[in-house]
């Protein structure tokens, strides 16, 4: 008698879930700093998670954010993100009490919090954090920071140079 089925089921099976697996990992980005790029040199990213309200997630799906000029601070041992503006999901429908660019509260690791903190807080150091996008993971809502170091102006006008350049080569080879 042989078990031909049973081990063709199961084989089935555990794809179907390394399937599911590889699609909850995949990030579905929900908004992006697009400046960030040209403005500051990212030196690292790090993924953290973010504290909001019900009424702020349901903005964020409908994309009702941006995170022009935010940056994020550390303060009595916890770090915040500033200036990100997030539209009521419904103009008449949300709290009384509602601030579209309140603090919110960047969820991470002590161990990373404190590292970070070092690294910013020198005086010398000239490293700052920014969040450069923000999205969807395992049905969480994530937020991506970059330790960040401001560009000069000709270091602007080296990286418009070079977008041109790569733009014309692409030109030229289609």
């Amino acid at each position: 008698m042989r078990n031909f089925g049973i081990i063709d089921r199961s084989r089935a099976f555990n794809r179907h879930w390394r399937d599911m697996i590889l699609l909850n990992q995949m990030k579905k980005t929900l908004i992006q700093n697009r400046k960030a790029h040209f403005n500051y040199e990212i030196q690292r990213e790090i993924e953290a998670g973010i504290e909001l309200s019900g009424f702020e997630v349901k903005a964020l799906k409908a994309g009702k954010a941006s995170l022009e000029g935010s940056y994020i601070i550390i303060k009595t041992g916890e770090m915040f993100l500033l200036h990100m503006n997030i539209s009521p999901y419904q103009a008449n429908n949300h709290p009384a009490d509602f601030v579209p660019d309140r603090e919110r509260r960047i969820l991470i690791s002590k161990k990373e919090r404190i590292e970070l903190d070092k690294l910013v807080g020198t005086k010398n150091s000239g490293l700052t954090l920014i969040p450069l996008s923000v999205y969807l993971k395992n049905n969480r809502i994530k937020i991506e920071v970059g330790l960040a170091k401001g560009k000069k102006k000709f270091d602007k006008r080296e990286s418009i140079k070079k977008r041109e350049a790569n733009r014309d080569i692409k030109r030229e080879i289609h």
